[in-house]
């Protein structure tokens, strides 16, 4: 019998190390940067819509901290638009958790007068910037961590995962600091906060993949379902009170699903039979179609609609 080599005998003295996966090296990344958070800042929060990426952000910070023991408030920016199924999920996610989740509504932004519609019929959703502010100015926050990927649009790939806002809450892609070797400069001015992105590194596929092996729940919107829509614009608008057809439209049932949930008025599904995660993983990997290229009205206007609308402050 031939004698082992040497490296063979330090292989085999090893005690067995289980092979992490990338999904693994993504949620270290994302626990690492949700607890720089808590030690860099003095009033961050963690902005939470209920949807699947902020959800999988919350997955994390619960690993990172503990049920309980989040050390900042989950914020919700409300347009008073949103899907019933997103904001009841939500409320039940935050109280599982024993978080403190506070709601600030465009509807209150506009009383106030500091937003005001061109019509009643106009999107509120790049209007949540206002409101966003407001909360901002409100409770002082000095960092706020956001859900957003960097495949979801253009204007998400110039983010840095630490992203500088001035004293007016506005983002100039050009002012962003470098960040070398995981080493974040988290200075500010007074009045400056930054935006955090802790899953910028993740895509819709390993969102999904995440949400299959963590076992996630998720609002049942984003799995198939029947729904009335009418084709508009190359995208299936759903049939609801604040989207009505128009005369001409026909409407159909199909099935569908939705790939992000937010305003009604903005938001589209997509058709699909994906009645699971696993499915939705399955899917997603045959897409060519971004995320938000495929489900928002809003970001039809012109290629550089996101990023005018994140300089003016938006998420």
């Amino acid at each position: 019998m031939n004698a082992r080599t040497e490296p063979q005998l330090l292989q085999a003295a090893r005690p067995h190390q289980p092979q992490r996966s990338h999904l693994d090296a993504l949620e270290e990344e994302t626990i690492f940067i949700l607890r720089e958070v808590a030690a860099a800042f003095e009033r961050p929060t963690l902005l939470f819509s209920g949807g699947k990426d902020s959800l999988v952000l919350l997955k994390c910070a619960e690993k990172a901290f503990g049920v309980g023991r989040i050390p900042y408030p989950l914020l919700m920016i409300d347009t008073g638009h949103n899907f019933k199924e997103v904001t009841d999920f939500r409320d039940f996610r935050a109280a599982e958790l024993q978080a403190r989740l506070i709601v600030r509504s465009v509807e209150d932004s506009m009383a106030r007068g500091t937003v005001r519609l061109a019509h009643p019929g106009e999107s509120r959703n790049a209007h949540q910037s206002v409101t966003l502010l407001e909360a901002i100015d409100e409770f002082r926050f000095d960092a706020l961590i956001g859900g957003a990927r960097r495949d979801e649009e253009k204007a998400r790939a110039k983010e840095r995962i630490f992203s500088h806002r001035d004293s007016f809450g506005q983002w100039q892609p050009k002012a962003q600091r470098p960040e070398l070797w995981n080493l974040y400069n988290t200075r500010l001015q007074p009045g400056e906060h930054f935006r955090v992105f802790p899953i910028s590194n993740w895509t819709e596929l390993d969102v999904w993949q995440y949400i299959a092996r963590e076992n996630i729940a998720l609002p049942e919107l984003y799995y198939a379902h029947q729904r009335e829509v009418v084709e508009r614009k190359g995208l299936l608008v759903p049939v609801t009170e604040l989207t009505p057809p128009r005369e001409g439209e026909t409407v159909e049932t199909r099935t569908v699903r939705f790939r992000t949930v937010g305003d009604i008025t903005c938001t589209c599904p997509v058709e699909s039979d994906a009645a699971s995660a696993d499915d939705i993983v399955l899917e997603t990997l045959s897409v060519n179609v971004s995320e938000r290229g495929a489900t928002r009205m809003d970001d039809k206007t012109s290629d550089a609609s996101m990023e005018k609308r994140k300089k003016e402050g938006y998420f």
